[in-house]
C-alpha cells in the first residue's frame, strides 16, 4: 500500500494534530515545517519491580530453584560416567515410545541432556529472578572508548556484580561452580570410545606351534601332497570360526598363502629352513598398505598385489623387487603333524601386513 492508499487522519501528524486539538495542546504540524519529530524515541516504560526485589522470601526460594537445578546437573553428570561404565555396548533394551534401543546410548543422551539443561536453566532462572533487570538505554559511542568510558565500564561491571548477588549468595556460586566443573568429566570418559589400548594385539596372530593350515577352499587341513608345484593356495589357522564377530579382524592379520617350489629354486637359506619338501607359506598382506596379495607367477616365483603393484619373490625370502612396499612379506614356519597334516612351528617373527610404523 502507498502513502496515496493512506487515510489522511491515520497519518502520523494528522493524528498528532488531532490528539494536540482534542488536548488543548500544541499540535504537530508535518516534518520538514519546523516541527517536532513523529518519530520520536517514546523512552522507556516505567521499571516494575519483581517479587523478589521488595520479597527477600521469594528471593530465597528462586536461590534454592537455581541451586536445585545446578545440583540436579551433577548428579546427571555423575549418572553419566555411571551409565557408561555399567551398561554394555551391546545392550538393548525396550522403552516407550522409542521401541528397542541401545542401553548404554539412551541412558548418555538422557543423562548429558538433562546434565546441560539444568545448567541453562538454573542460568536463566537466576538472571530472569535475581539479577538486576533495570534497563539502561547507552548511546552509541565510538569504536575506541575512552579512558572516562572504560572507567564508567569497570564501574558498571562492579555494579553488575554487586547486583548479581555472585559475592552475597554462595549457595548458588558453589553449585553453579560444581555443576560447570562435572560436566567437562563427560568427555573424559568418551576417550574410551577411542577403543582398547592395541597393547601387543597387532604384533601377534592367531598361529601359534600346533596350528593345522586349513584350506580357505574346502575347510580341510592342508597335506603336503594337495600343494603341487605352480599352484597357490590360502590358508587360515584351526579353530577361527568364520561365524564370529571378529573373523574378519582376525582373517586380517593371519591369512597365509602357500606354494610349492623346487627346493633347489630357493635361494634364501632360512626360507628354505622354514619351508617343508618345497612348501613355503608367507602372509598374504601386502606390506604396503594391506591389501590381500593373489596374483601369483609361477615361472619366476613372484606375486604381485592389485592394488599398486607391489611385487615380492617368493623363491628369495619374499623380499621386494618392484612397486612401493617397504618390507618383505612375513614367512611362517611350518611343518607336519603326526597325522600328516601342515601346521605351523609358531607364530610370525615380525609384525604383518602394512609397515605397521616401520616395525618400530
Amino acid at each position: 500500500m502507498s502513502s496515496q492508499d493512506i487515510p489522511e487522519e491515520n497519518l502520523p501528524h494528522e493524528q498528532a494534530a488531532a490528539h494536540g486539538a482534542a488536548g488543548g495542546g500544541t499540535a504537530v504540524t508535518p516534518h520538514g515545517a519546523g516541527s517536532a519529530d513523529p518519530f520520536a524515541d517514546p523512552g522507556l516504560p516505567a521499571h516494575k519491580p519483581r517479587i523478589q526485589d521488595i520479597d527477600e522470601a521469594a528471593a530465597k526460594r528462586s536461590e534454592r530453584t537455581v541451586a536445585f537445578l545446578f545440583t540436579l546437573s551433577m548428579l546427571a553428570t555423575v549418572g553419566f560416567i555411571a551409565c557408561y561404565v555399567i551398561f554394555p555396548i551391546d545392550k538393548i533394551v525396550y522403552i516407550f515410545p522409542f521401541g528397542h534401543v541401545s542401553a548404554l546410548n539412551f541412558s548418555l543422551g538422557l543423562t548429558l541432556g538433562i546434565a546441560l539443561f539444568c545448567i541453562g536453566a538454573g542460568a536463566v532462572h537466576w538472571a530472569r529472578t535475581l539479577m538486576s533487570d533495570a534497563e539502561v538505554a547507552d548511546d552509541r559511542h565510538p569504536i575506541e572508548a575512552s579512558p572516562e568510558v572504560k572507567a564508567q565500564v569497570m564501574a558498571d561491571w562492579r555494579a553488575g556484580n554487586e547486583e548479581s548477588g555472585f559475592g552475597r549468595r554462595k549457595l548458588i556460586r558453589n553449585t553453579m561452580f560444581g555443576a560447570m566443573a562435572l560436566v567437562p568429566l563427560s568427555g573424559v570418559v568418551l576417550l574410551r570410545d577411542l577403543g582398547p589400548l592395541p597393547e601387543k594385539k597387532l604384533r601377534s596372530t592367531l598361529w601359534a606351534k600346533g596350528k593345522q593350515l586349513i584350506n580357505m577352499n574346502t575347510n580341510e587341513p592342508l597335506r603336503p601332497e594337495d600343494i603341487t608345484v605352480g599352484s597357490l593356495v590360502f590358508a587360515s589357522p584351526e579353530g577361527l570360526d568364520p561365524h564370529a564377530h571378529d573373523w574378519q579382524i582376525q582373517m586380517g592379520k593371519a591369512a597365509l598363502m602357500l606354494v610349492r617350489i623346487k627346493p633347489e629354486d630357493i635361494k634364501d637359506k632360512r626360507e628354505l629352513d622354514w619351508s617343508h619338501d618345497g612348501i613355503v607359506a608367507f602372509s598374504k598382506v601386502c606390506t604396503h598398505v594391506g591389501c590381500p596379495i593373489s596374483l601369483y607367477e609361477q615361472q619366476t616365483h613372484h606375486v604381485l598385489c592389485p592394488c599398486h603393484q607391489s611385487t615380492f619373490d617368493l623363491s628369495d625370502g619374499a623380499r621386494v623387487i618392484f612397486g612401493p612396499a617397504g618390507h618383505p612379506l612375513p614367512q611362517l614356519k611350518i611343518g607336519v603333524n603326526a597325522e600328516g597334516n601342515l601346521e605351523a612351528l609358531g607364530d610370525f617373527e615380525e609384525p604383518v601386513g602394512a609397515a605397521f610404523w616401520e616395525r618400530g
